[in-house]
């Protein structure tokens, strides 16, 4: 079977699926998304400060600019999205993440 008809095939078992069709034989996977943190400045300030690194360090790390962090740390933005996201990770995780990074 090539790709083409691998895909089609997937596809059109998904949509038995929903439709109730298909039900014996099917490997179902139930993945749960915690809902979007949501950092202020002083937690951003709080959670760079605890893993010791720079304004230029943090921003590195989560691949936006030096002047972003310290717009975020002084609350003249709010990170949005995929940075909302690397934060919690940081402040979940942080020594873990940073200690195979070189900068």
């Amino acid at each position: 079977m090539n790709v083409y008809d691998s895909i089609i095939k997937g596809l059109n078992e998904a949509i038995a699926y929903e439709k109730g069709q298909l039900k014996k034989g099917v490997k179902r996977h139930v993945v749960k998304i915690a809902p979007l943190p949501n950092y202020k400045a002083r937690e951003i300030k709080r959670i760079r400060q605890t893993l010791n690194l720079s304004q230029a360090a943090f921003a590195s790390i989560i691949g936006v600019s030096p002047k972003t962090v310290e717009a975020w740390e002084s609350g003249r933005n709010i990170p949005q999205g995929p940075s909302q996201r690397m934060l919690e990770l940081l402040d979940k995780n942080g020594s873990s993440i940073i200690k195979n990074y070189v900068l």
